[in-house]
């Protein structure tokens, strides 16, 4: 089988003025964590795919589990596009493993 690696970015910057929105953001954040994304930064989301064929049914649930208000942004890129970004301060995330390790085969 033929691997062409994916990374899905998800930006999000949602409103936090009420307790409704505050379950919302929650909600969405927790969606994010439990399908396996990895935060980067605090609304800045990642996840690696292995094909376009996840890709699109990783988009497509994140579309039916979008909030009800805010700015959601999604940007599909290849793991060697994201293999180049460059830490200007700061550095990588060690405390989970971010590579083709973590995906299960089927």
């Amino acid at each position: 089988m033929n691997f062409k690696f994916m990374r899905l970015l998800v930006f999000f910057d949602l409103p936090m003025l009420t307790d409704k929105d505050r379950r919302e953001y929650t909600k969405f954040r927790k969606y994010l964590i439990r399908n396996g994304f990895i935060m980067m930064q605090k609304s800045v989301y990642s996840k690696l795919v292995i094909n376009n064929v996840v890709s699109a049914a990783v988009k497509q649930r994140i579309r039916n589990n979008l909030p009800a208000d805010g700015i959601v942004e999604l940007l599909e890129i290849t793991e060697n596009q994201f293999s180049r970004i460059e830490y200007l301060i700061g550095e990588e995330q060690q405390l989970v493993i971010d590579s083709a390790d973590r995906l299960i085969e089927l």
